[in-house]
């Protein structure tokens, strides 16, 4: 694979930034002391919750959950409050954080079922191969969900371990894959997240005399929800907190094993989300306070998403930043740390951050696309975002309907809720903001068309818990879409 540092220029976008930052950041390393004298080559390790809302965490405001390893961790590093996914659904998030390029651009526009036969292309650059050829262990413990045919499994893309479920836990024959073979048909949904903490701590003990990369990608909190005996019922926000506080704990076990192995100053440690809230699941899903909606929307409850970045000693702890930020950054700015090259032969959407993390700089711009099911839905640029029309959308027990709309214009630093259409307040920002739009449709007009993907559900464990949480609703005179008595 050739593979060439290479900036790039995309109707003057702001991409032409690749090259500077590699220079800034290979003297910020040299600095402080990452160079010949210790590992040369900090470890990465990026941990990813699914379906995870913006309001679930202690540190973004929850009063239910607790989460004080996390709440830690941003203590000791930064705090995203305006970062967004790639996609407001897994498998689409999933390949942009992997590969730095919007899902579309690989006909990744929707989630992969047990009965789809495609996957992520084998001619993406995922961020693992970059990695692996720079030296680094890499693995992957949890959820893939990018195809789990041959050809699209981790070890086939750049992954040298791979130990988790192929896709979601709620869908048919749900197993654990080590590498390419089954290790087990029957999963028992209380022990995963404690099972992938367990492999995740043997995999860093395995690889602290050389780089490494782990992608822990965790099934928690998408439904069906389960937590193991230490956790049930300690939580004041139910069977969801439960399931939260565990993966908090989870967390530091793996910030605990780095101080353990000294390994803690030479260690990037990032959380995030796949995407926002399953709002529809009512108190099996999470919460997007402030933000409106949640998962399978282009409200911003659908994509900004909960982040954290910790790396003791190189980046300066308790910074709290609001610049725009996304999923499709993370490519290119590991391989500025890691000193790597990023592929010539193609647009990569993400944005080096590390004058972000280094406090030396700020993103190269601050525009990013909502896509959803292969349409461009939205577009952010600083403050201001277009969403484009939309037909009713439906809820259900748990969340009203959403009208439909017209073109509508907010300002989200003043509206983070996206209620006051201010296109006609602000004419000249909305016109400016629907020119970005437009340039950026043209990038995406000769996109792949979508894999085709086929919906199968399983586990009688999803219907009972949407069940029994209306039954219990009802009985404590919660009634309707309200949520409220």
């Amino acid at each position: 694979m050739n593979i060439l540092q290479v900036p790039y220029d995309l109707k003057k976008t702001n991409y032409v930034h690749m090259k500077k930052n590699t220079i800034l950041v290979s003297g910020l390393l040299s600095a402080i002391g990452l160079g010949a004298a210790a590992q040369s080559k900090p470890n990465i390790i990026f941990i990813y919750a699914d379906d995870l809302g913006y309001g679930d965490l202690g540190c973004y405001g929850s009063k239910l959950n607790r989460t004080p390893h996390l709440d830690q961790m941003a203590k000791d590093g930064i705090r995203f409050t305006d970062f967004y996914s790639a996609a407001p659904f897994s498998t689409p998030s999933r390949a942009a954080l992997l590969t730095g390029r919007y899902p579309i651009r690989m006909g990744l526009n929707h989630v992969l079922f047990p009965e789809s036969f495609t996957g992520i292309p084998a001619s993406e650059v995922k961020i693992s191969e970059v990695l692996q050829q720079q030296g680094y262990r890499t693995a992957i413990v949890g959820k893939w969900h990018l195809g789990h045919m041959y050809p699209f499994l981790p070890l086939q893309n750049g992954f040298d371990e791979y130990f988790g479920i192929p896709y979601s836990n709620d869908m048919r024959s749900v197993v654990y894959l080590r590498g390419n073979e089954v290790e087990q048909f029957h999963v028992n949904q209380d022990s995963i997240t404690y099972i992938y903490t367990k492999e995740s701590l043997r995999f860093i003990e395995d690889n602290k005399d050389r780089p490494f990369f782990l992608y822990l990608a965790h099934n928690m909190p998408h439904i069906p929800l389960a937590a193991s005996a230490q956790f049930i019922g300690q939580s004041a926000n139910g069977l969801y907190g439960d399931v939260i506080e565990e993966l908090d704990w989870s967390v530091g076990e793996i910030l605990k094993k780095l101080d353990e192995l000294g390994l803690d100053k030479n260690t990037i440690v990032v959380f995030s989300s796949d995407n926002g809230p399953w709002l529809t699941e009512g108190p099996m899903g999470g919460v997007s306070t402030p933000l409106f909606q949640g998962k399978g929307t282009t409200w911003d409850g659908g994509q900004r998403v909960p982040t954290i970045i910790r790396w003791k000693d190189s980046i300066k702890g308790g910074q709290v930043n609001s610049d725009v930020a996304a999923m499709i950054d993370w490519f290119p700015t590991f391989v500025t740390i890691t000193g790597g090259t990023l592929p010539a032969d193609r647009l990569i959407d993400g944005c080096d951050i590390t004058p972000v993390l280094f406090a030396t700089g700020k993103r190269a711009h601050h525009d990013f696309a909502y896509l959803n099911e292969g349409k461009l839905c939205a577009f952010r640029s600083g403050d201001w975002k277009i969403l484009l029309p939309e037909n009713i959308r439906r809820g259900n027990f748990w969340i009203e309907d959403v009208p439909a709309h017209d073109t509508v214009f907010f300002n989200l630093r003043n509206d983070i809720d996206e209620k006051i259409d201010v296109k006609n307040q602000y004419p000249e920002a909305y016109k400016s903001t629907l020119a970005k739009l437009n340039d950026f449709a043209q990038t995406i007009k000769d996109a792949p068309p979508s894999k085709v993907v086929t919906e199968g559900r399983g586990p009688q464990l999803v219907n009972q818990q949407r069940t029994e949480a209306i039954t219990n609703a009802k009985s404590n005179g919660i009634d309707s879409k309200s949520g409220v008595k």
